[in-house]
Formats: C-alpha cells, structure tokens, sequence
C-alpha cells in the first residue's frame, strides 16, 4: 500500500518552505508513505519563483492526506493560497476530500505576530471540505518547552531572518509523522 500525502505551501521569503520541507521528513519516516511537496501560484504575477511546483486539482483530489501552510498575512493565509481554496468548489460538491486527514503550518517574524489565527484561517476551508483536521497533542514534550515556535493548532516558526530552531523541526517533523500515521490507518479501513 502506498500512501501519498501533499504538503501544500506559499511562502515568500522562505521560512515557510523550511517548515514545509521538515513536515514532509516526517512524513516520508513512516512506511510507504510519500510527500508531495506542492505551492499555489502567485496572484500579482504569473512568475514562478522557482518552489516546488504548483498543484492541480486532480492532485489535491488524489491525494491521501494534506498538510497546508502559509506565512502570517495579518493575522491571515496569504491571498495566493485563499486564492486557490476559492477554486476548490468542484471538490467541495463531489466530496472528494471528505475524511482525509489535514494539518497546518505557519511562520511569522515576530512572536506576536498573529500564528494562531492565521492556523484557526487555514483550518476553515478543510472543515467545509470535511477533512479531519489535527494538530499537535500536548503529549508532545517538546510543545511544552519551546522557546521559539510550535503550538497545539500546527507546527509554526517565529522569525524571518533565522533558520527553524530545533524545537520547531523536532515539531514539525512529528506533525508529519502523525499526518501520515493517521492517514495509513484510514487506508486500512
């Protein structure tokens, strides 16, 4: 049994791509599983910065399970990532996404700078896709003693001009791996 999952991501100065690439790690620790790395297309421009490549629909449709991130937009997903959940109508009247697994990542510059929300935003077009949304147990020790990023809604990263610390990998790594974890049980089913 093979099982792919797609960590879908906008990032615009990289640190959300960081994360993005450590939820795929994750995944890809667990058997059989495989990340698809994926990002949307810019809105303002056709000009693609050279990311992973830009996912379909049919991708989206196929896939086993997903892990979405974005920056901070005030307190928001970026407009280019709405943009794309704006065009999923079709999904949405087919159910195709219905009880896939999903999770989300974000990164900010500052502490404050609006994490939560912009996870809670993310986390509104998967319920009405109907896909099982999860985040990070307290059971990982980690959550209670970083410093930097991670929080129960998603793994996240606090700081523009640093790389991820090694509490924001370790967590964001494990939300991977209980990505994948859940979405092979539901292949057994």
């Amino acid at each position: 049994m093979s099982c792919q999952l797609i960590v879908l991501y906008y990032s615009r100065h990289g640190a959300t791509k960081a994360l993005a690439r450590q939820i795929a790690r994750g995944i890809e620790s667990v058997p059989h599983c495989e990340a698809l790395l994926r990002t949307v297309e810019e809105i303002t421009s056709h000009e693609h910065q050279g990311h992973d490549p830009i996912i379909t629909l049919e991708e989206l449709k196929r896939c086993d399970g997903l892990a979405m991130g974005s920056p901070v937009w005030f307190g928001n997903m970026a407009a280019p990532l709405k943009h794309f959940w704006d065009q999923t109508s079709a999904l949405w009247m087919s159910g195709a996404l219905i009880d896939k697994p999903a999770c989300v990542f974000t990164s900010s510059s500052s502490l404050h700078g609006g994490q939560e929300t912009t996870l809670q935003s993310m986390k509104l077009p998967l319920f009405h896709h109907g896909m099982l949304v999860m985040g990070i147990p307290y059971s990982e020790p980690t959550l209670h003693t970083t410093t930097s990023g991670g929080t129960p809604y998603g793994a996240t990263h606090v700081g523009h001009d640093k790389g991820l610390s090694h509490e924001e990998i370790e967590l964001a790594q494990n939300l991977g791996k209980r990505l994948a974890k859940t979405a092979v049980k539901l292949l057994k089913e």
